[in-house]
């Protein structure tokens, strides 16, 4: 057998065997929800806030 078959083997073992741990472990706890929907509600307004500058600076430029 050649190395890259132990290896893809391997791995795949590994593989199979977290997921099945995954897998064991259950729901996602409620402030993990908590937590991902605060991160994405502070990435949106920061991106507001980022593309509001970036129109006002665009926007007070003089181009003529």
């Amino acid at each position: 057998m050649s190395i890259t078959r132990q290896m893809f083997q391997y791995y795949k073992v590994r593989f199979d065997a977290s997921r099945e741990r995954d897998l064991e472990r259950g729901e996602v706890s409620a402030t993990t929800v908590v937590m991902a929907a605060a991160l994405v509600a502070l990435a949106i307004a920061v991106g507001g806030i980022i593309s509001a500058r970036v129109r006002d600076k665009a926007n007070s430029l003089n181009l003529g």
